[in-house]
């Protein structure tokens, strides 16, 4: 039972660890990446469908991302899908590929980015102490209730597991916070 409990508890805290690290991938630092227009959606024929799903992506140069679609008629879309996607980024259509050029960020917006991933990180800190919380409610609710057989030093033992793996978690946060701010910051 307790055995499940950390299970689930360390499944969900990964998620999360995972989730924040997808989420900074998508932020703008100045270099091109695919992952900045991975998130964007194309109204394809009526249904939002992502973009990496109907073109070829690809970072030819340092500062420019190509996009390639692979139905040449639905570049203008993509173009407007890119447009209103709020990436800080100009789309230009050349022949049937579309291009944008990555310009390094103004110092001001370097500070609005790290500002942002910061709140992500919190937000991502906050759902891995709101599975620790559940997690320590569900071994005391275990130990409580004398027909699961759980004693309260194992009860202790699992408590001490789930605040280690806590601490493992929000590290793993704390490091992927640093290391996606010095990039934001270096020019």
């Amino acid at each position: 039972m307790l055995k499940d409990i950390l299970k689930d508890c360390e499944s969900k805290m990964d998620k999360s660890v995972s989730y924040l690290d997808t989420e900074l991938r998508g932020i703008r630092t100045g270099r091109a990446t695919t992952a900045l227009v991975d998130h964007v959606k194309v109204d394809y024929y009526g249904s939002p469908t992502d973009l990496k799903s109907l073109a070829a992506i690809s970072v030819p140069e340092a500062s420019k991302i190509v996009v390639k679609p692979f139905d040449p008629q639905i570049k203008n879309e993509i173009c407007n899908a890119l447009k209103s996607g709020d990436l800080g980024l100009n789309p230009q259509v050349d022949g049937d590929m579309i291009t944008m050029n990555v310009p390094p960020p103004s110092a001001e917006r370097r500070k609005q980015l790290v500002n942002q991933i910061k709140k992500m990180a919190e937000e991502a800190r906050v759902a891995i102490r709101n599975e620790r919380r559940d997690a320590i409610k569900q071994i005391d609710a275990a130990a409580k209730d004398s027909s699961t057989g759980v004693g309260e030093d194992e009860a202790k033992r699992a408590r001490e597991e789930v605040e280690s793996s806590t601490k493992r978690h929000v590290k793993s946060i704390d490091d992927a916070l640093a290391s996606k701010s010095a990039e934001i910051e270096q020019i």
